[in-house]
């Protein structure tokens, strides 16, 4: 499922910031991708050097939530929607597993690399490593799609 990223982004910003993703409430803590919640910005590009929080929330790359993951694409206006399948701890990451994408809603029409079947450019488009580099740094290991670390998007 595809999301205008014009529509739904800052809206989930806007939810995020309020509840910002390093407060670890009960109710979070018992899922592995809890320190994820949020926005997160690079992985296509490099990220900048600074970056104010409404600079970042405007569009943010990836964004986590507790049953999605939505991601954007550089040729594409709309958010590539994963729902979360199972998502495990890896002690320095997570390893997510999504529901298999039904084709005609999760591909972009003109999208490059893995997300044309709503991958993230991995081996399995069905799978996402995600490894914690810092509090605020991510990578996708082998994910062609992001070659670069994601940095948490500041919080307002």
């Amino acid at each position: 499922m595809q999301f205008r990223a014009a529509l739904i982004a800052p809206l989930l910003a806007a939810a995020l910031v309020a509840a910002p993703p390093s407060d670890h409430s009960h109710a979070q803590s018992n899922i592995p991708q809890a320190f994820l919640l949020g926005s997160w910005t690079g992985g296509l590009f490099p990220a900048p050097a600074v970056l104010s929080a409404e600079q970042c929330l405007l569009q943010p790359t990836v964004i986590f939530t507790r049953d999605v993951v939505l991601r954007a694409t550089l040729t594409d206006q709309f958010y590539i929607q994963r729902l979360i399948e199972t998502a495990r701890g890896t002690g320095n990451g997570v390893d997510f597993h999504f529901a298999a994408a039904a084709s005609a809603e999760s591909s972009a029409p003109l999208s490059l690399g893995g997300a044309a079947g709503g991958g993230f450019g991995c081996e399995d488009p069905n799978v996402l490593h995600v490894q914690r580099v810092s509090p605020n740094q991510i990578r996708f290991p082998g994910c062609s799609d992001f070659p670069f670390p994601l940095v948490r998007c500041p919080a307002g």
